[in-house]
């Protein structure tokens, strides 16, 4: 029998076979959780212009899900230590597709924000659930053949998203369509793991840090709003930003205590981070988080604001990225489970996501399609030998009883550079845009190229998304350069972070994967290079 066949973390033993059945399910899953970011993507303009939204509208209708996904990721993680992982998997589609239903007769943009933070609880839930139930069902040297259909299933999805959310929304379901299509996977989902997911539950007192995370999500919550506000609501220096920066300090210092001092199973145990493994692992998601969201996030706007292409034109051009995502998660994931090595492929794979967001940061509105596309590939191969396996790294590190907590903390952390640069770059993006576009137009006004007339009867700001198709033509041509220039600009910001997640990993030191769910390498064992051979958990 194959390790896959034999390994298991709890009492009982799953064939292949039923790894494979169970496994079905966790990537429909997974596939929803993938599938809400994704297909919203090129539906975002088009929703922000018919809910008569703003840029920081638009932030947040991303931002909402993320912070709310990074909240209750560690929940999840440490229900999962405590209750049946099936019935939480279960839990977490039923809130996700509540938020979904919601999302979908959505008649303002704050409804919708609020909408998409419910659906951010269910994936949260499905995004640490989906990988702590592999994690229990196979070994770390074996997960290795699994993370590679968790990255395909991510690469399936994320191509699939942006091209569905496009054909939906250029449909007469119009971009209200893009919430509901995750609904009918989310119920095969739910039935298919009904059948086929039979993990022991392992019953002990429940003792969940709400205080903790409270006070996480409140922190987290306070310097978004900060970041995304401020010099356009009010000044970056200020009473109001004190007041926030402040607070937010302020909480974060307390979350801290607690989860030191008073929890007795905090959301965050802080002795993982002892590990360094774990550290330096944590501090490269909160990078990659803040390079990938933060910057991928507002290609959509850069192909059908600057570049005039449809929602499904756009979401053709996502192709380029996950096609090499597709590529390196597949093959990477099969080599790492053949020789049970995997730092050469995090090196490797953040020297491609340098390269690509810096070559991003040089595009502007007359760059090539085929040369944009070619950039997008090189991040697409590095993010895909990244993700997985530096998740991959942090469990193979720690003891079976923090599989879940370990997981969550990763998972979490890059939610939280994720949430914190979509924030961050939409507020750049929101000032560059608003003043090319004041400057524009008041060189289009010198020009006598348009009267203060035309201006006064357009009756629209700056600071909104306008629908560009209902512009005059100079000032259409102005958006397009001006959105243009400023994604471009994005990327260049988005280095220096995946600068420094390059540099945490290289410090990372590397221990062959075991291959049993028994306890984590001792230090001896880690240090001499040699596979440990350790007794399965019983």
């Amino acid at each position: 029998m194959t390790n896959a066949a034999s390994a298991t973390a709890e009492p009982g033993q799953m064939t292949h076979r039923e790894i494979m059945e169970a496994l079905t399910g966790l990537l429909l899953a997974m596939f929803v959780a993938m599938l809400s970011s994704t297909v919203v993507s090129n539906a975002l303009p088009a929703i922000v212009t018919d809910l008569h939204g703003s840029q920081t509208g638009y932030t947040w209708v991303v931002v909402a899900t993320l912070l709310t996904m990074t909240a209750t990721t560690p929940i999840w993680g440490k229900l999962a230590d405590l209750f049946s992982k099936k019935l939480l998997v279960q839990v977490a589609l039923v809130i996700f597709s509540a938020g979904s239903v919601v999302a979908a007769v959505a008649p303002s943009m704050g409804v919708l924000i609020g909408a998409r933070a419910i659906q951010g609880l269910g994936v949260g839930g499905l995004t640490a659930l989906v990988q702590v139930v592999i994690a229990s069902m196979v070994s770390p040297r074996e997960r290795g053949r699994y993370s590679g259909y968790i990255g395909a299933v991510f690469a399936t999805a994320t191509v699939s998203g942006p091209l569905l959310g496009g054909l939906i929304v250029d449909s007469p379901m119009g971009w209200r369509g893009c919430f509901i299509v995750g609904i009918p996977i989310a119920a095969i989902a739910f039935v298919v793991l009904q059948k086929t997911l039979h993990l022991p539950t392992i019953k002990r007192d429940v003792k969940i840090d709400y205080l903790g995370a409270t006070l996480i999500m409140a922190g987290i919550s306070l310097i978004l709003v900060w970041v995304s506000l401020a010099g356009t609501n009010f000044d970056w220096i200020s009473g109001t930003s004190a007041a926030l920066v402040a607070g937010s300090l302020a909480l974060i210092g307390g979350a801290l205590w607690v989860e030191a001092k008073v929890a007795s199973e905090p959301v965050i145990p802080l002795r993982l981070f002892r590990d360094r493994t774990t550290a330096l692992a944590t501090a490269a998601s909160v990078m990659i988080g803040v390079a990938m969201f933060g910057a991928t996030v507002y290609l959509s706007q850069y192909f059908q604001l600057a570049r005039g292409m449809s929602p499904t034109e756009a979401g053709l051009m996502s192709v380029c990225m996950v096609g090499g995502l597709l590529v390196s998660s597949i093959v990477s994931g099969r080599v790492i489970t053949r020789t049970g090595l995997w730092k050469r492929w995090l090196v490797g794979g953040m020297l491609f996501v340098i390269a690509g967001v810096a070559l991003l940061g040089t595009i502007d509105v007359h760059t090539p399609l085929v040369v944009v596309g070619s950039y997008m590939a090189l991040v697409g191969i590095g993010l895909g030998a990244t993700m997985q396996n530096l998740v991959l790294s942090v469990q193979n590190n720690v003891a079976v009883e923090d599989l879940g907590a370990a997981s969550s903390v990763v998972a979490m952390f890059r939610s939280i550079g994720g949430s914190a640069g979509v924030a961050a770059l939409g507020a750049v993006l929101a000032h560059q845009v608003t003043g090319g576009v004041k400057d524009g137009i008041a060189a289009l006004v010198r020009a006598g190229k348009i009267s203060q007339e035309q201006l006064v009867a357009m009756q629209h700001s700056t600071g909104d998304i306008p629908k560009l198709a209902d512009l005059p033509a100079p000032i259409r041509s102005l958006y397009e350069a001006s959105f243009g220039d400023a994604v471009g600009h994005l990327f260049l910001v988005a280095v220096p972070f995946a600068i420094v997640a390059f540099l945490c990993i290289l410090f990372i030191k590397e221990v062959p994967l075991r291959t049993t769910n028994g306890p984590a390498p001792t230090a001896p064992a880690a240090e001499s290079g040699e596979e440990p051979e350790l007794e399965a958990a019983r």
